[in-house]
């Protein structure tokens, strides 16, 4: 994603349309920024525990290569998760609007006022 695809985004009506999901080109930026706050932890976790002596400091990178690996895998599968789940609302929107039969308006309320006639009857008469 470049400087000119967030202008886009954040400029254009992109932003305040609401046919179109956003969310999905937003994922890439939400997995850079936890690759950047992993690599910040990192980094401060090596420092400070380097800071208090020696033993502490190996113990540190120890827990740097298990969590940093645990860390970046469940940042993976959080991303892919929403990304698939994007993808399988986006092709349900589309199935839906494929379904539809495109009729006017006046029809649709003819009907809905016509079942809700066929209701009425069924429940024994008239409403008080």
């Amino acid at each position: 994603m470049t400087f000119d695809d967030l202008k886009k985004i954040f400029m254009g009506p992109t932003l305040f349309r609401l046919d179109t999901i956003l969310s999905p080109r937003l994922v890439p930026i939400l997995y850079a920024t936890g690759l950047a706050a992993l690599l910040l932890w990192a980094v401060t976790h090596l420092f400070a525990t380097f800071g208090h002596n020696f033993g502490d400091g190996l113990w540190g990178l120890l827990e740097i290569v298990v969590f940093g690996l645990l860390g970046l895998i469940i940042l993976r599968v959080v991303c892919e998760f929403l990304l698939v789940w994007f993808k399988v609302n986006e092709s349900a929107a589309r199935s839906v609007s494929l379904a539809r039969i495109s009729r006017p308006l006046t029809d649709e309320v003819r009907d809905a006022l016509h079942d809700i006639a066929d209701d009425d009857e069924t429940e024994g008469g008239v409403r008080p």
